[in-house]
């Protein structure tokens, strides 16, 4: 029985495999609070869904034609969960991703370890129904939070006077995307997992993300992380622009002075770096778009003479960096002690 231990989402992948009804969070929170991180922990945890489970080590590997699926299978990449098995082929589960390989490969990759498991028609997670509203009350909570910064962000884009230019319109779509791509940026920092960061970066270089943001380069001053820097960047803008429309001609002047970093930024990807971070390119598209967005709207030329407004607000970015800047470690450090618990 192999002793290593299971991805995070294997008992979710196993039981919706299964038709077993169950909850995200739930099973998520059993599987990493586990006290045996092998498959007799699992096969343990699976009793308590009703499902049955135990272990073979097959010395015909040819057996496996033999096996109905769903099941686990050890292999040198790890435990994956085996869909469909067909006389060419092999369908499983890994990680959550289906794939799909070869018999002949498939079999040679494979140790011959399996967990079959056995469910039946009363398998199911205890209290599922219980858990199953409380899911559904957390997925509203959510849907009513959006529903209301929604009905905020439109209020107020409509009490100041921002829907009579069509500008405006640009500058706040462009502010969203840019904060949406930093948000991603500043996880992609902290190590954690999201399949929409991923499915961004790998559009102009796989891996492109994470390599840039492993250099140096990919601090300010050695100091703060260019996403801390962006997600701040848009935030204050966003917010700024509206809370206080009078301050958007010194909002286009800092985004003028943004501009050099951006040129600087896609030199040091090209030649320096030799990766493309799709992220970073997307932030950079969305500061030159913001600066087409202020000059049409006539907001660059308004910004001139200079006035304390322009120092208030760059007192704002910096405030705000500060408190992202010194927020980063903790969210860090939980991140990383929730990794360690799995």
């Amino acid at each position: 029985m192999t002793q290593s231990k299971q991805p995070h989402n294997v008992l979710e992948d196993l039981l919706t495999e299964l038709g077993v009804p169950h909850t995200y969070d739930y099973t998520a929170q059993r599987l990493s609070g586990m006290a045996f991180q092998t498959w007799f922990g699992l096969s343990k945890l699976l009793k308590e869904y009703g499902v049955g489970a135990k272990a073979y080590n097959l010395s015909d590997k040819n057996e496996i034609a033999s096996l109905t699926p769903p099941f686990i299978a050890d292999t040198k990449a790890g435990e994956v969960i085996v869909t469909k098995i067909s006389p060419d082929y092999v369908c499983y589960l890994t990680q959550g991703v289906e794939e799909e390989a070869a018999k002949d490969e498939f079999l040679e990759a494979w140790s011959g370890k399996v967990m079959l498991v056995f469910p039946t028609k009363d398998s199911m997670e205890p209290d599922f129904h219980k858990h199953e509203r409380l899911a559904f009350l957390m997925k509203a909570k959510r849907w009513v939070l959006a529903a209301c910064f929604i009905f905020l962000f439109l209020y107020l884009f409509i009490v100041t006077g921002l829907y009579r230019s069509v500008w405006n319109y640009f500058l706040a779509a462009i502010n969203i995307g840019g904060l949406y791509f930093t948000y991603l940026l500043v996880q992609k920092s902290l190590k954690i997992h999201n399949p929409a960061a991923d499915r961004v970066c790998g559009v102009l270089q796989a891996g492109g993300c994470d390599s840039i943001l492993e250099t140096k380069a990919s601090k300010f001053f050695g100091l703060f992380g260019w996403s801390e820097v962006g997600f701040t960047y848009f935030s204050v803008s966003l917010i700024t622009m509206l809370l206080l429309p009078s301050m958007l001609p010194w909002l286009a002047l800092c985004n003028l002075c943004c501009l050099p970093f951006t040129v600087w930024s896609i030199w040091y990807q090209r030649f320096r770096a030799h990766k493309w971070c799709t992220l970073c390119v997307c932030v950079q598209c969305s500061l030159w778009l913001l600066f087409f967005s202020y000059l049409f709207g006539g907001y660059i030329r308004e910004a001139f003479p200079i006035s304390w407004n322009f120092v208030a607000l760059g007192a704002g970015y910096l405030g705000v960096l500060l408190g992202i800047n010194a927020l980063m470690p903790l969210v860090e450090n939980k991140t990383s002690e929730e990794g360690g618990s799995e």
